[in-house]
């Protein structure tokens, strides 16, 4: 690979550095998916702006840009934006052998952490051993050591009756049937379902419900839409009942996301 010692947005420019951390900045609109693929480092992604939603084998991750998610090498993915998307792609040789490197989770990111990552995305590439690049790098990997999990998945099922309830409830969050309505529609008994909840996803339906509602509100918000729709899109009755709900499970408000820099907003 010829040297780089400008910035690029050519992922395969990140994939054989000697350096251990290089950060690829880049834009995306509002709706741009990328299709499913993977690399020879691994990720840690972040968005300065907008929010993505990433998609695994089995679970999906929402990222708001209070929070970045680490992807580890040759792991298959698909990320989809909302809102206009400034994404900071942190590329991390697989030769760091950490235990919190070995797998994919979502991590708070302080104040601290945004700045290094942007700085080293304004350094060449190819930056030297000694060079103020290697030193931010190198506060990275400190404060990515320390980061606190923050995870925002949902995890999705293998049962083909629960694939049909949670693929239908992915694409209309505002439904409101209980598991005795899906029971008919499933072809199982409300116990059944009940059962497969836990042993497939961990939780509740009524968990799993609320998680998927709080994704997609925290990507409709970030497009613009407002509190009174959004309400109304994840299936509450009031924008107070919906903004309480949010509050309590996100750790700050639904006014906060749109358009807005979470780290500061939520230390207003």
């Amino acid at each position: 690979m010829s040297v780089k010692t400008s910035r690029s947005t050519n992922h395969l420019d990140f994939q054989e550095l000697p350096q251990t951390f290089a950060v690829m900045v880049k834009e995306f609109p509002d709706g741009f998916y990328i299709e499913e693929h993977q690399h020879q480092r691994h990720q840690l992604l972040y968005a300065s702006c907008g929010i993505m939603r990433l998609y695994t084998e089995n679970e999906i991750w929402t990222v708001p840009n209070d929070r970045a998610i680490f992807i580890p090498a040759e792991t298959p993915h698909a990320v989809k934006m909302y809102g206009k998307v400034t994404m900071r792609t942190v590329y991390i040789d697989p030769a760091v052998s950490e235990n919190e490197l070995k797998s994919l989770r979502v991590i708070a990111v302080t104040a601290l952490m945004r700045e290094l990552i942007k700085a080293l995305g304004q350094e060449a590439i190819d930056y030297q051993a000694g060079s103020r690049g290697e030193k931010i790098a190198q506060l990275i990997a400190s404060e990515l050591a320390l980061a606190e999990n923050k995870a925002l998945n949902i995890p999705l099922p293998v049962d083909p009756r629960l694939q049909t309830l949670c693929s239908y409830l992915l694409a209309q969050p505002s439904e409101r049937k209980t598991l005795d309505d899906w029971a008919v529609l499933c072809g199982a008994s409300p116990r059944t379902l009940s059962r497969l909840f836990e042993q497939e996803l961990g939780m509740s339906f009524r968990r799993w419900r609320q998680i998927i509602r709080f994704h997609h509100a925290i990507e409709s918000l970030a497009q613009g839409k407002s509190i009174k729709r959004v309400a109304t899109e994840c299936g509450y009755l009031s924008p107070s009942a919906f903004s309480a709900a949010f509050q309590s499970f996100i750790g700050y408000s639904p006014s906060m996301v749109a358009g807005k820099d979470l780290l500061s907003a939520s230390k207003s």
